[in-house]
């Protein structure tokens, strides 16, 4: 099948296939090094307001680079209705039901079940 007559049909889909020009390299950052893909090649695709991107190339991997420092975890932030509610639902303090919520990382039930425990 020709690459134009599979673009049609997926297109028909709700599925768009877009080639990005003049790519010099991807860089896949991980909190240890990065990836960097030179010479590559990169299509989007959008299914349905689903983007995806499809990389190809020379493959190398180098540490971090000096003004790349890694990513911090990001600070969970805990609603106030979230914190209200585990406590209606369990009789703990408020500062008992933040305290369980973020060790459930946010978990309704999680955090719930842990003070129900108790």
């Amino acid at each position: 099948m020709s690459p134009k007559k599979m673009k049609g049909m997926l297109k028909n889909m709700g599925i768009n296939i877009e080639e990005l020009d003049n790519v010099i390299e991807v860089v896949v950052r991980l909190p240890d090094r990065e990836i960097v893909i030179s010479n590559a090649s990169v299509a989007i695709m959008d299914a349905h307001g689903q983007r995806s991107y499809q990389i190809s190339g020379d493959e190398s991997e180098r540490p971090l680079s000096a003004g790349a420092a890694p990513a911090a975890e990001p600070v969970l932030e805990i609603p106030d209705s979230d914190v209200e509610l585990v406590s209606a639902q369990t009789g703990a303090s408020p500062d008992q039901a933040r305290a369980a919520l973020l060790e459930a990382g946010g978990d309704l039930a999680a955090a719930i079940m842990k003070l129900s425990a108790k």
